[in-house]
């Protein structure tokens, strides 16, 4: 009798120790789904224009820091977009990872400069332009939904 209590007690504990990350789970602010574009099309959505408020739908390539939200959302052909909450108080769990997610928030191109001129006054010689768009793309999150 006793044996059959803690079998029950060991699985009951063992199932509350690795809880899943419901569907719907939400963090920060839920996001609309007003005009949302798919991680792979943002660049293209995005045109000349340097910031751009938007929805976007992806996977969650890898979390990066769990305090603060710190997280890569793949975008298709080797490129990466970089995502943290604008809130810095909003913890997300390491298995976020490959889940599909909604976001919502600001997109911005990272500027580099192509004639060197933050090195300016210095010898630019030495100095080469980092090889391969895989950053181009940061993304401040208001509010995120687990998808799948």
């Amino acid at each position: 009798m006793r044996v059959c209590l803690l079998i029950i007690a060991f699985i009951v504990s063992g199932d509350l120790m690795a809880q899943r990350m419901p569907h719907g789970m939400v963090y920060g602010s839920k996001p609309s789904r007003v005009g949302l574009v798919q991680a792979n099309k943002l660049e293209a959505f995005m045109g000349k224009r340097p910031r751009v408020s938007v929805s976007v739908a992806g996977r969650v390539a890898q979390v990066t820091n769990t305090k603060g939200g710190w997280f890569d959302v793949d975008a298709g052909n080797g490129k990466i977009i970089t995502a943290h909450f604008k809130n810095n108080s909003i913890n997300i769990p390491k298995s976020l990872k490959n889940r599909y997610i909604v976001m919502d928030g600001v997109a911005q191109r990272q500027m580099i400069s192509d004639d060197h001129q933050h090195y300016a006054g210095g010898d630019s010689r030495g100095h080469s332009r980092p090889s391969g768009p895989r950053h181009l793309l940061s993304f401040e999150v208001k509010g995120l939904v687990v998808e799948k």
